[in-house]
C-alpha cells in the first residue's frame, strides 16, 4: 500500500462528513444527523463520490449519503465536501452488504448506482440482484426510485430480466441515454468512469425503477 493510502487512511475517520458509527442513526438520519425533514437520497458504491456531491449542489433540499468500501476513494470524496462546504451530504465506509444495519422501514426516498461493478463472474453480488433488491425494500419508501447507468450491455439486459422476475416497477430505461428524449438531467451526471465510457463511443444505459 502506497504511503499516500495510508494517509488518507488516517485521515479520513477525522473528518466531520465522514459518519463512524452509521448504525446509531438507524431510523433517525433526517431528524438526528440532518436535523431536517428532507428526503433522504444514497449512493450505493459511491468511490469518489462524484454523483453524491453533484446532486448535493444541485438539489440542496435533499440529504445525501454516499457509501463505499475504498477508503481512499472515499477520502477524495469527503475531502471535497469539506471544501465545497456541503452540510447535506455525508459518507460511509463500509460494506454495502450490511446497509440493513443502518437504515430502517420507509427511512430513504432515492438510490443511486451509478456505474456498478457487473461483477460478471458472480452474478449475486451485482447491485441490481435478488440479493440486494431484498435489501432495498427493507428500507425504501414504497414509492422510492432507484437510478441505474452501465456501459456495460449484458449488465442492463441482465438486470431488465432480473426486474422483469422481481416483479419490480420500470419507469424508465434507455440503451443510449444521450439519444431520445430523456429530460431528466440528473441522470446525465457525468462521473470520471463514464466519461471514459463516452470517450470510447460507448453507449450508457439507464434504468429508473421501484422495487
Amino acid at each position: 500500500m502506497s504511503k499516500n493510502k495510508l494517509v488518507r487512511f488516517r485521515e479520513l475517520p477525522t473528518f466531520k462528513n465522514v459518519v463512524l458509527e452509521p448504525e446509531q442513526f438507524k431510523g433517525k438520519w433526517s431528524h438526528e444527523y440532518f436535523k431536517n425533514d428532507n428526503p433522504v437520497t444514497l449512493e450505493l458504491g459511491c468511490g469518489k463520490g462524484e454523483y453524491t456531491l453533484e446532486l448535493a449542489q444541485r438539489v440542496p433540499d435533499r440529504n445525501y449519503i454516499g457509501i463505499d468500501l475504498k477508503g481512499a476513494r472515499l477520502w477524495v470524496a469527503a475531502k471535497k465536501g469539506l471544501y465545497l462546504e456541503l452540510g447535506n451530504a455525508v459518507f460511509i465506509r463500509m460494506h454495502i452488504e450490511k446497509i440493513n444495519d443502518i437504515f430502517d422501514t420507509d427511512e430513504v426516498d432515492e438510490i443511486w448506482l451509478p456505474f456498478p461493478d457487473p461483477y460478471p463472474k458472480k452474478p449475486n453480488k451485482r447491485l441490481i440482484s435478488p440479493r440486494y433488491l431484498s435489501y432495498y425494500r427493507e428500507f425504501l419508501k414504497s414509492n422510492g426510485k432507484i437510478h441505474f447507468k452501465t456501459d456495460d450491455t449484458r449488465y442492463y439486459f441482465a438486470s431488465l430480466r432480473v426486474l422483469e422476475s422481481e416483479k419490480c416497477t420500470i419507469h424508465n430505461k434507455t440503451d443510449d441515454l444521450y439519444q431520445g428524449e430523456n429530460t431528466n438531467e440528473l441522470t446525465k451526471i457525468k462521473t470520471t468512469f463514464e466519461l471514459k465510457h463516452l470517450a470510447l463511443d460507448k453507449k450508457i444505459k439507464y434504468i429508473c425503477f421501484s422495487v
